[in-house]
């Protein structure tokens, strides 16, 4: 089963769950060399920035999910593309892992409800602590610059009200019954 290196939306375990339920997560994971973006479009990307690394979560994709996993993140309509990119396990070592990149490279403003999905699957990974902070000025369209390469421990922790406002924000979900946590890149899960 190919590994998948989840950034985004695709770190929420529930999430995940609802869209690839034979996969399984690995565990914590780093992209180095990149750094994080919101496209024109709302959703998350990575850039090539060799002074940064994306934080996020290593799954093992069953097969059986490759095509619901495609069709969420919008590969068939350009929204996304897959790439094989040279991933860092926790705990060392490395892996080749399939990364989504987004088709913009464009700053944009995330969709309402995204960005806080993804910080809050953030803090449930238990993500650098500086990596957190930097999630969080995506939010306030601020850009934190320098070579720091984010690796610091975070404490765990997540406000149960956030949970709940995340809850009020979805919609139905890719799968029919399933409600979404936050907005995705195709419409269908808006």
């Amino acid at each position: 089963m190919p590994l998948c290196f989840a950034y985004g939306s695709n770190m929420d375990r529930m999430a995940m769950a609802a869209h690839c339920p034979q996969s399984k997560a690995v565990g914590r994971a780093s992209l180095p060399r990149h750094r994080l973006i919101i496209m024109q479009e709302g959703y998350a990307s990575v850039l090539r920035d060799p002074r940064q690394s994306v934080h996020g979560v290593l799954w093992d994709i069953a097969l059986a999910d490759m095509r619901a996993l495609d069709h969420y993140e919008g590969v068939a309509q350009g929204l996304y593309r897959k790439v094989i990119q040279p991933v860092l396990r926790e705990g060392g070592g490395s892996a080749r892992a399939l990364v989504y990149i987004g088709r913009g490279t464009q700053g944009g403003q995330a969709r309402p409800g995204y960005l806080q999905g993804i910080l809050a699957a953030a803090r449930e990974w238990d993500l650098p602590e500086p990596y957190l902070r930097q999630l969080q000025a995506l939010g306030t369209g601020m850009r934190l610059s320098g070579p720091k390469s984010m690796q610091g421990e975070a404490g765990k922790g997540e406000a149960s009200e956030n949970k709940t406002s995340q809850k009020s924000l979805a919609g139905e979900g890719p799968v029919k019954g399933v409600r979404a946590r936050y907005s995705s890149p195709l419409g269908q899960r808006d």
